[in-house]
């Protein structure tokens, strides 16, 4: 693992995050706004009721996620980084869309729930042509051509990208892991172990991380759409690229489940994806290891400041959550905290301030409402 108390390291990220800054609130973030303006707009087209407020749900409550993960198209190139912003939030929209339709109750959970996700391997996938006709046909009613113009949207803007067609391969076998991966885990799949743990054998992930890192994948298609974005992109780069953000994407699973351990336990009963780890320190120390894991896979790439500042970025938006400073989450947290201490510093009080900004925005509108 990287010493993040190296001072070069330090100013390398530093700078990471300047520039990645000035790139992002100049010229990404109008362009994501826009986009989601859009889909929203498309949304509320939505003919039958039920999609409608599931996607409006969706846009308003998972919004972040969009502009979150289009930092990464600061890595791409001017000319493509439009491009890049574009596919990366339809893709994003799309996943949390599809995410909370296999949440629905469906006939047959494993193949309904393989129906709907081939419109996120359609979106990636620009060799074949989309199979339309993604819902269950007995669960859903029409949907006005949303889910469609998702997938047209990331595809068209794939289509603009110089390397997408070298990295094509990777990015569709990255998307085949995370539908099956959330596919199977909310069918509750008896066979869930055993594909996590054949799978998990080609990584340097234990079973119980690789399908943590699975199911988040998304964010690794995202790294990937950035990286198509470079003329010189090659296979090679692609496939170390999606090993890192696996293991990234791993501890955003499993921080995620960590601080809304009791907010799952009160929805359903049950303790989210932790149910699969025997007891806390079991997790803490899968927690430590993954992080670890990504950072020495970061510290590898071509762009090492800017993807070791999204790990530390991540860990401390979640470290940064009200409930991770509650009895469950608290002794997990401090640890890995500390084991990217003194770079999670400041972003951590950055995140602090950003929450605590946002509690105030919500409290001022919630009063103006009720006046």
């Amino acid at each position: 693992m990287p010493s993040f108390g190296d001072h070069r390291l330090l100013s390398r990220m530093s700078k990471a995050l300047a520039l990645a800054n000035i790139r992002y609130w100049t010229a990404v973030a109008p362009l994501v706004g826009d986009r989601l303006g859009h889909w929203r707009r498309r949304a509320e087209g939505i003919p039958d009721p039920r999609l409608r407020l599931l996607a409006l749900a969706n846009l308003r409550e998972e919004g972040f996620n969009a502009q979150a993960t289009a930092t990464l198209a600061t890595l791409a190139p001017r000319r493509y980084r439009a491009p890049v912003a574009e596919a990366i939030v339809a893709l994003q929209v799309l996943y949390d869309y599809l995410d909370s339709l296999v949440e629905c109750p469906l006939a047959d959970p494993l193949v309904d729930g393989r129906r709907l996700y081939r419109a996120f391997l359609d979106a990636i996938a620009l060799r074949r042509e989309p199979a339309g006709r993604y819902y269950p046909p007995t669960d859903f009613a029409a949907d006005g051509g949303y889910l469609d113009e998702l997938v047209h949207a990331v595809r068209h803007s794939l289509e603009r990208l110089p390397s997408w067609g070298e990295i094509e391969p990777v990015g569709a076998a990255t998307a085949e892991r995370c539908a099956e991966a959330q596919v199977r885990a909310h069918a509750a799949d008896p066979e869930l172990e055993r594909w996590s743990r054949e799978h998990a054998a080609e990584t340097s992930l234990g079973w119980r991380e690789f399908l943590a890192g699975a199911v988040s994948s998304g964010l690794a298609l995202h790294a990937l759409i950035a990286l198509a974005g470079d003329p010189q992109a090659s296979r090679e780069q692609a496939l170390a690229l999606d090993a890192s953000y696996l293991s990234l994407c791993s501890v955003t699973t499993l921080l995620d489940g960590l601080v809304d351990h009791r907010q799952d336990l009160l929805s359903s009963g049950q303790p989210g994806y932790l149910r699969y780890y025997p007891d806390r320190e079991t997790l803490t120390r899968a927690l430590v290891g993954a992080i670890d894991l990504a950072a020495r896979q970061a510290r590898a790439s071509p762009d090492a400041p800017h993807h070791l500042v999204t790990l530390v970025g991540i860990v401390a938006y979640y470290a940064s959550a009200p409930t991770a400073r509650d009895e469950f989450a608290r002794p997990a947290i401090g640890r890995v905290t500390r084991r990217l201490a003194p770079a999670i510093v400041p972003v951590l009080a950055i995140m602090r301030t950003w929450r605590a900004a946002k509690r105030l925005s919500h409290a001022i509108a919630n009063m103006t409402g009720r006046r």
